[in-house]
């Protein structure tokens, strides 16, 4: 999987990537990441990318000339035509799910955006998909491509130590993460679950799955409606139900 970032601030993106899980990731080539900073392709001897607003308005707005060849010397070295994507609060919010769906291309191309926003003309010639981070307002693209690249990464057969650690975590079937344990047995008062300890992996499953039922419809019951549960998880969570239920 290669990751194009598109950017005026090239440094931050590979700083934060180059840590951790993708940091490893990249060394191991399971991943690629290159920042390509659109200030290059500006044409004038100040760098400069920016400018007023046609029809008045505060701030400044991304010149489309720029953007446009960055992007087209980009997509000369990638053999087809790439997914581009562009972070704005106004896209659809990423999820898991698409997560999945963008971890089976071979290149992704992520455009950042700073300002007031980006030329409306280049962006309706580049870009394939708008998606946002949550319903608030960031001072540019980065941080959002840095989120969406970290997540896409560890689906990347390899990039996770644990093969099924991607498969198990949170909104795995729509559901959130059961609790988790470690050393020492007891801590302030609190122990381990029992069941953790029997060493009977069956009704370890159980109690993790309804575990995370449980902590699902406490905290993200917006989630249940497309849960994959079987019949006696439906069950549970009716029970479950029915105790919440105000007298």
């Amino acid at each position: 999987m290669n990751f194009h970032i598109m950017t005026l601030f090239p440094e931050m993106v590979m700083g934060g990537l180059s840590a951790s899980i993708t940091g490893r990731a990249m060394e191991k080539g399971l991943i690629s990441v290159e920042a390509v900073n659109i200030r290059d392709y500006a044409g004038n001897k100040h760098n400069s990318v920016d400018d007023y607003p046609y029809g008045g308005g505060a701030g400044m707005v991304m010149q489309a000339p720029p953007v446009w060849n960055c992007y087209q010397d980009l997509a000369s070295r990638i053999p087809k035509a790439p997914r581009v994507i562009y972070m704005t609060p106004q896209g659809r919010v990423f999820n898991q799910k698409i997560a999945g769906e963008l971890a089976r291309e071979e290149d992704l191309v992520f455009l950042c955006g700073h300002y007031e926003g980006i030329d409306e003309r280049v962006l309706e010639s580049i870009c394939t998909d708008y998606l946002s981070i949550g319903d608030y307002v960031l001072t540019g693209g980065e941080l959002p491509a840095m989120v969406m690249i970290d997540c896409i990464a560890r689906l990347i057969p390899g990039v996770l130590s644990n093969e099924t650690s991607a498969d198990i975590e949170s909104f795995h079937d729509n559901l959130l993460e059961y609790p988790q344990y470690t050393r020492p047995e007891e801590f302030m008062g609190k122990k381990v679950p029992e069941v953790l300890l029997s060493g009977h992996h069956k009704n370890i499953e159980e109690w993790r799955r309804k575990e995370s039922i449980r902590r699902t419809l406490e905290r993200r019951p917006d989630l249940l409606s497309e849960a994959n549960l079987t019949e006696k998880e439906k069950k549970y969570l009716e029970e479950l139900l029915a105790i919440s239920k105000p007298l």
